[in-house]
């Protein structure tokens, strides 16, 4: 709860107005979550209260702007806002009703700490768009040398006077004044053909154009009008918005100047006026908020093992056929990291990829032990070559590798030598026949 005090504005007549607001923070956010500030509004339980500066048509606006200073991780001020339109017609000091309440945001983009501290209020009043009769015998319409100014009150209908009413003189300087809020106003009259010249002027300055003659028509030609009121004969406007003094006086002896009622005008404002600005201050202790706003949550880590959809230990099943009938090796590899045959398996290595659905292929060493039983047995020959294997299988391992290097040995030496004799015998023979 945060206790204000308004002063100047529509606090009227140097009064102070009593705000009792409610202030709405939040202290944790996460980064993305908007930063909503608020204040509720209401009268504090005494007898003051803003008020209407002047006469305005229904539409007027209340306007109420918040501050909220930010310090820390972010610096900057948050100025919430809220308006209220007011229903009625609004007379001087008309009681005027504030919005429920005002608010405002900021995105958070990044983690952090800050502190909110609510400060000043102000209150504005917007008036309508619009424009406002003033009749002639309002009271803040002043007649100067009143004696010489007549008041003709009921006059018919069929005359057209603004209120069915009337003030005239013929009395060459008399004059009368009106004080008027607006952009604008409007001079109305009857038309008639024992009127003569008024004179304008506002805020005590000659107006342009700085009179009518009554008893003409607009394009200046004399009137056959006797009596023809409610009429618009002159009007003003591009007054910046603020108070501003009429005055209307009969510039010829003898002919009638007469007044029916002033239109005042006011166009749409795009700023509220300054003078109507009521500023509100903190009256009890200062307060701050701090809010803590933290990252969103992080995303899901990868699986630590890697472990892929494909099947890590592929099933392969070499089998080893040997010349010799007696020496059969079954080797069959059921794909666990530790196979129980003779040869040895190197297992692949399982990727991080957890959706890989590729089979690996492992590579498959095969060590077979053949025990041959004639002198020079065959190798074995691999009918399923595992990946990285030799094309043309693997020669026989053990003692037995002496043996058939020797007997091979044998063979190519014994070639040889029958080789040269067999020449010999040739060429003997060659001799024999030369020699018969």
């Amino acid at each position: 709860m945060v206790d204000y005090a308004c002063t100047g504005g529509v606090a009227l007549n140097g009064s102070t107005v009593n705000l009792r607001t409610k202030v709405s923070i939040p202290t944790t956010l996460t980064v993305g979550e908007p930063l909503n500030i608020g204040w509720k509004l209401g009268y504090k339980q005494d007898p003051t209260r803003f008020g209407s500066p002047d006469f305005f048509a229904p539409g007027a606006k209340v306007l109420v702007t918040g501050n909220a200073q930010l310090s820390g991780s972010w610096v900057g001020v948050l100025q919430p806002k809220g308006s209220l339109d007011q229903p009625n017609q609004l007379q001087p000091g008309s009681i005027l009703r504030l919005p429920e309440g005002i608010s405002d945001s900021a995105h958070t983009d990044r983690a952090g700490t800050l502190k909110v501290s609510p400060r000043k209020l102000f209150v504005d009043f917007i008036p309508p768009a619009g424009e406002v009769m003033v009749n002639d015998d309002d009271p803040r319409v002043s007649y100067h040398a009143a004696a010489d100014w007549a008041y003709l009150g009921s006059e018919p209908l069929s005359i057209g006077d603004y209120g069915r009413d009337l003030h005239r003189t013929d009395k060459v300087n008399s004059w009368a004044s009106f004080t008027f809020t607006g952009t604008g106003i409007e001079y109305v009259a009857r038309r008639s053909n024992e009127a003569g010249k008024v004179g304008f002027r506002i805020d005590g300055q000659d107006a342009t154009p700085s009179f009518v003659d009554a008893s003409k028509n607009p394009d200046g030609t004399p009137t056959n009008a006797a009596h023809e009121g409610g009429l618009t004969l002159w009007r003003f406007n591009g007054l910046k918005y603020g108070e501003h003094t009429i005055e209307v006086k009969n510039l010829e002896d003898g002919k009638w100047a007469q007044l029916d009622a002033f239109r005042v005008i006011t166009r749409e404002l795009q700023n509220p006026p300054n003078e109507y600005r009521a500023t509100c201050s903190l009256v009890s202790a200062p307060v701050s908020v701090d809010v803590t706003i933290s990252e969103a949550g992080g995303s899901q880590s990868p699986d630590p093992t890697g472990t892929g959809t494909g099947s890590p230990s592929p099933t392969v099943s070499p089998t080893v056929t040997p010349t010799n009938p007696t020496a059969t090796p079954s080797n069959t590899h059921t794909g666990t990291p530790t196979p129980t045959h003779t040869g040895t398996t190197t297992p692949p290595v399982t990727g991080v990829n957890s959706t890989s659905t590729s089979t690996p292929k492992p590579t498959l060493t095969v060590t077979a032990t053949v025990t041959p039983t004639r002198p020079t047995p065959t190798a074995p020959q691999v009918i399923i070559t595992p990946s990285g294997g030799a094309q043309t299988g693997e020669a026989p391992q053990g003692s037995s590798g002496l043996g058939l290097l020797g007997a091979g040995t044998a063979m190519v030496t014994g070639s040889a030598l029958g080789g040269v004799a067999l020449m010999r015998r040739r060429a003997a023979h060659a001799r024999g026949q030369r020699d018969s």
